[in-house]
């Protein structure tokens, strides 16, 4: 049999799936490893979905999308980041991951640098690798609150380096880039003659601080930074998380002008286009009532706020989660170097599911991922089950 290229086989096992499929082959466990959405999709997205069934509209649409969803996706992104985009310039993808391994397709060749941060989701070096390209990850540490430093960046810059990756809100840190901060990422971009592939799938999910797009500092911006000659952020945006659509991946990748060929060709080539149904049931949450992001967000502020207690009980250290859904926490008394096993451990013996912070870089040694976004119940229930560190009374 012949064997797969090395770029495929060195792929790394996605330790959040590896984790989540065990605590589901287990019996009455508590699921705090993923990012699923507890609530019911809203009725009116589900109704628009079924609509295009019971009307047979089951045919290809244009690669980059339906142009009405097209159009709103751009609305949003307009009002979410102050930045008036072209319809044309949004390619409507299969979830945010599909729209990031068409991003990269377009942007880098064999041996070519990303810049990743560490921690980060782990399918941003799944794909830079299975693209033949070379993922150097960026240290966000705890003692600079795990945001991004240029210096450290500056000195991971290479001739081949090409993209750097953003995540605001980060998953899996639940951190925050500021005004400035953002602002200072994309001139250093610029300075570097670098693509920024931005991931704001949790742009809707923030706390007592703005969301800030990098795309207001780049070319075209209200703030554009002096070096933005031209254009060159990709932002990737997706209803999975804002809608809990997850199951009908559904997003987009908002582009610099002039690329608008390439990306059809490449979206030919890798899936063609995105279900209609998906579509349209996208376009009803876009365009819709919006009760479910603010139930949500309230949902999530409350169970960040019931965990941090939980975890201020017994001691053990975390990061304020500042956006998306996930609380970032130290458990180095307990790991003992090597918290992926742990995480398995604790799932056999106690029936919780964490993501082992180790799924996200080598950076996440020693801490976990908690998902904030099920019941609180059971949240609160399986944090209490953590083992307090030997210091704490």
């Amino acid at each position: 049999m012949p064997s797969a290229p090395a770029r495929v086989v060195s792929v790394p096992v996605n330790q959040i799936r590896e984790i989540t499929q065990a605590a589901w082959a287990t019996p009455d466990s508590i699921v705090l490893s993923i990012g699923e959405p507890a609530f019911p999709v809203a009725r009116h997205v589900l109704e628009a979905g079924i609509s295009a069934l019971d009307r047979d509209d089951t045919n290809y649409t244009p690669n980059a999308g339906i142009g009405p969803v097209r159009a709103a996706f751009a609305a949003r992104f307009a009002h979410l980041s102050g930045v008036d985009d072209d319809p044309s310039r949004v390619f409507v993808v299969a979830g945010a991951q599909q729209g990031l391994h068409l991003a990269l397709s377009t942007l880098i060749s064999a041996g070519d640098e990303v810049l990743i941060p560490d921690p980060g989701y782990p399918t941003f070096t799944m794909t830079v690798g299975l693209l033949g390209g070379v993922s150097v990850p960026y240290p966000l540490v705890p003692h600079h609150g795990f945001q991004p430093r240029v210096d450290d960046l500056q000195q991971l810059v290479t001739p081949r380096t090409r993209v750097l990756m953003l995540n605001s809100p980060s998953n899996p840190l639940g951190s925050v880039f500021d005004h400035d901060l953002t602002r200072e990422l994309v001139r250093f971009a610029h300075q570097n003659d670098l693509w920024i592939i931005s991931d704001e799938c949790y742009e809707a999910f923030t706390y007592d601080v703005p969301h800030v797009s990098p795309a207001r500092f780049d070319a075209g911006g209200p703030e554009a930074v002096p070096e933005a000659v031209e254009a060159r952020v990709i932002t990737s945006l997706t209803l999975s998380k804002t809608y809990g659509l997850t199951g009908l991946r559904i997003g987009a990748l908002v582009t610099p002008p002039g690329m608008e060929t390439v990306l059809n060709n490449v979206m030919e080539a890798t899936v063609s286009c995105v279900s209609a149904t998906s579509q349209y049931a996208g376009l009803a949450a876009l365009t819709g009532p919006q009760d479910y992001v603010s139930t949500a967000l309230d949902h999530y502020r409350s169970n960040r706020d019931a965990a941090t207690a939980v975890l201020d009980g017994l001691g053990i250290d975390y990061l304020d989660a500042r956006g998306a859904f996930y609380l970032w926490a130290n458990l180095s008394h307990t790991t003992g170097g090597d918290v992926r096993t742990w995480t398995r451990t604790f799932l056999a013996e106690r029936g919780v599911a964490l993501a082992p912070g180790t799924a996200f870089g080598l950076m996440g040694e020693g801490w976990v991922r908690i998902a904030l976004c099920g019941r609180t119940e059971e949240l609160v229930e399986g944090l209490s089950r953590l083992p307090a560190p030997p210091s704490h009374d």
